[in-house]
């Protein structure tokens, strides 16, 4: 392995060694190190499987706990990190996911838990029976949508251990979804006490924003598509087979892998390998923009972090568009493992499927496959910013002139019936009438999409710093929340520095101080401790008041 040390050697002093390590760390992360010893996925899962039985008690396992490997991340070096979610007594553990982190040799090296402590309970059984569980997350699910008349409503209940909200306790995990007077779907997974009947919490169950081909937002697009007998499939085998479908203006309730109707996915056809006249008249124009997001959305991910697909398996994914009726939506659904855009109402909305819209949605994927914060208070806070994040990053990296680069979260499908400019604003997230722009106690309580700003406004002053610029001709001025002048790294180190801190060091139940830590622990393996980009972190965290 190539090394370069960046201190004369008759000035080892002590400080000059830890900043030599940074270095050295940085090198055998980077793609110039020799990877030809390199340990394997499997062999980093065996090695964390022995790390298991010889640390049990530090990560808080007993007899009665199962472990399933979740994802695994080997950097250039061989350091390796395996992430596992736990059952107790075959019951899922929220908030029991950790990772396992090992030297490259194999040796364990530490953890990051969601939870800490032993779960121990003393009985599996429920006092609360499914069907009254069932009750009240229809209840929720109805009192959610304000009294609103809904549709083919079901739930369905499952028993698991909630380690996620303090003392591990036993509670049922209720999926309530149904139709609205649209005939949309509408969905809400409620957490309660299997015991008592208390409602722990509850989250909305989806994760909203929101040849060649003439696109809606995009221009004129490349596209791989798929040759079958005389005319062509909008299917990529270049990226794992992915495919854009036509939902043909229906709706499905698939959620959290339980299934009661399935819209259609009818794979888009054409004779002569030119897709769509970049308008709405033409059903396939809005299938060459949601086709165009996922290409630049796989390529940013394989292309910047190396990771092949969004689950990391290589596999493609696909979209189904024209979902529901005036749909004002776009969402990622793991149990289809598929994005979904609605037309939107024309009023608000236009379709939902620009490029920035797509990079979010199937960053959920991402996270869901990584960290899988859970979509509630802070950390769901944090997965929906990390959306944004990633979405934003994708549009900069497309480079597309009609599309350009900038801040904002869906500038392209907004109407003037919506009031604003964007959905979501990173500079200055309070712009928007309802997000954070700093961090306080009460920033949990917000909705998701809200909560997010902090983390939002976090990720733009680590980029680009603060103060007033203009940037592919749009204005920002982002102010901090501590009156200090922060200056920006870039947004390459950004996505870096957000990537291995998602991918590596954050779990389900990570908070904004957590947040912290774990990108400062990225800045760290990346770019050294004390470096410019690491004191950044610190910096930006500190102007939106996470300390």
């Amino acid at each position: 392995m190539s090394r370069t040390r960046h201190i004369r050697a008759s000035r080892l002093a002590t400080a000059g060694i830890a900043a030599t390590a940074a270095t050295l760390l940085a090198a055998a992360l980077s793609p110039a190190a020799h990877a030809e010893n390199r340990p394997t996925r499997a062999t980093a899962i065996e090695n964390a499987a022995s790390a298991l039985e010889s640390h049990a008690a530090a990560l808080g396992l007993t007899s009665a706990e199962g472990t399933t490997v979740r994802d695994v991340v080997v950097d250039k070096d061989g350091t390796q990190h395996v992430r596992y979610d736990r059952t107790y007594r075959q019951l899922p553990v929220l908030g029991g996911d950790f990772v396992v982190h090992l030297t490259p040799d194999g040796t364990y090296r530490g953890a990051n838990r969601a939870s800490k402590g032993t779960v121990s309970l003393a009985s599996t059984a429920p006092k609360l029976s499914a069907p009254k569980a069932a009750d009240l997350a229809v209840d929720e699910l109805r009192a959610e949508n304000r009294g609103a008349k809904l549709k083919q409503v079901k739930a369905k209940p499952e028993l698991i251990v909630d380690a996620l909200h303090g003392a591990p306790r036993l509670a049922w995990r209720t999926v309530a979804a149904g139709l609205d007077s649209l005939g949309n779907p509408v969905a809400r997974t409620v957490l309660t006490d299997a015991r008592t009947g208390a409602r722990i919490d509850a989250w909305d169950s989806i994760e909203t924003a929101a040849g060649d081909g003439q696109s809606l937002y995009s221009g004129t697009v490349p596209l791989e598509t798929t040759l079958s007998g005389s005319s062509y499939q909008l299917k990529d085998p270049t990226r794992g087979n992915t495919y854009t479908g036509d939902a043909a203006n229906k709706t499905d309730l698939c959620f959290l892998g339980i299934c009661f109707q399935r819209a259609p996915a009818t794979v888009f056809t054409d004779a002569d390998n030119h897709w769509g006249t970049g308008t709405t008249a033409d059903r396939s124009s809005a299938a060459v923009d949601a086709q165009y997001g996922t290409n630049e959305t796989w390529d940013y991910y394989k292309n910047v972090h190396g990771r092949n697909g969004i689950a990391g398996d290589g596999k493609g994914s696909y979209n189904r568009v024209h979902y529901g009726s005036n749909y004002n939506n776009a969402f990622w659904d793991d149990s289809c493992f598929c994005m979904t855009y609605g037309d939107g109402d024309g009023t608000t909305f236009g379709p939902l499927v620009a490029l920035d819209v797509a990079g979010h949605e199937m960053s959920h994927g991402v996270t869901s496959k990584t960290a899988a914060l859970t979509y509630s208070g802070e950390s769901g806070g944090l997965n929906e910013a990390t959306s944004d994040i990633f979405g934003t990053l994708v549009e900069w990296y497309a480079n597309n002139s009609a599309d350009a680069g900038d801040y904002l979260i869906g500038e392209k499908i907004v109407r003037s019936g919506f009031g604003k400019a964007a959905l979501r604003f990173m500079d200055k997230p309070s712009r928007d009438g309802s997000s954070a722009d700093c961090w306080s106690s009460s920033v949990g309580n917000l909705d998701v999409h809200y909560s997010s700003g902090v983390a939002n406004h976090f990720a733009y002053l680590l980029a680009e710093g603060s103060g007033a610029k203009t940037l592919n001709g749009v204005d920002y001025n982002s102010p901090t929340c501590n009156n200090s002048t922060v200056t920006g790294i870039g947004r390459d180190k950004l996505g870096k520095i957000w990537y291995r801190a998602l991918t590596v060091y954050m779990t389900s139940s990570t908070k904004y101080a957590g947040a912290r830590t774990a990108t400062l622990n990225a800045a760290k393996d990346l770019y050294g401790a004390g470096s410019t980009e690491y004191n950044a972190v610190a910096a930006a965290w500190s102007a939106v008041n996470v300390n």
